[in-house]
């Protein structure tokens, strides 16, 4: 299976104040240096600020991969060192937009992560990006990333290897559920989950109805 690296593990710096209905963010991730213990509810340090949208054991760590900021670097014309998007992890080698939906990642002292959803820009996002219109182009362009839960505790730090232990069968990936998902995808994740393969965050079960709906199905 495909493995890759993390390039650094990231938690929050310092809140700050922003215009949500919390008034403060913790958007504002930097690198830490040496190994960072690894709980249920995400990397000890880090907090949510807005935990109605963010955050809970389904979505305990965001991945963004290099490949990815790259690209929005290049789009920029700046530099987006690790925890500019807001992630913990920043991989290489591995592409957390198109992972497998409930496939498994294994690094540092023996943690398994596994995927669980895509991210969704917010608001908060666009002003910690300062660029006009991000919501709409971050989400159009479709380089996300994933949230994961954590599956098994331990440590991990910059320099581990990621490896990819478990793919689900039914192929529907982080970004294509994001970007264009459809009824045979849905049937694929209900059957999946079905059958014990993967479980689902419960918000899956709501968009399978609004989107069975709209297609009507």
């Amino acid at each position: 299976m495909e493995s890759g690296s993390v390039l650094a593990v990231c938690r929050v710096h310092q809140l700050v104040g922003d215009q949500s209905s919390v008034g403060v963010t913790a958007i504002d991730k930097r690198p830490a240096s040496g190994p960072v213990k690894v709980h249920k509810l995400g990397l000890r340090g880090d907090i949510q600020a807005n935990r109605a949208h963010h955050g809970g054991e389904d979505q305990a760590v965001y991945a963004y991969s290099q490949a990815d900021a790259d690209f929005w670097s290049a789009e920029l014309g700046r530099e987006l060192p690790p925890g500019s998007f807001g992630e913990n992890l920043r991989v290489a080698g591995i592409d957390a937009t198109h992972a497998v939906i409930g496939e498994r990642w294994m690094m540092g002292s023996g943690v398994e992560l596994e995927v669980t959803s895509p991210r969704t820009p917010c608001a908060t996002f666009q002003r910690r990006m300062k660029e006009p219109q991000w919501v709409k182009r971050f989400a159009d362009e479709g380089r996300v990333g994933t949230y994961l839960r954590v599956i098994r505790t331990g440590s991990i730090q910059a320099g581990d290897t990621i490896e990819r232990t478990f793919v689900p069968r039914h192929g529907v990936t982080i970004g294509q559920w994001f970007s264009a998902p459809d009824a045979a995808a849905v049937e694929a994740l209900r059957a999946a989950e079905a059958d014990g393969e993967i479980r689902l965050q419960d918000e899956y079960h709501a968009r399978f109805e609004v989107l069975l709906r709209r297609l009507g199905r």
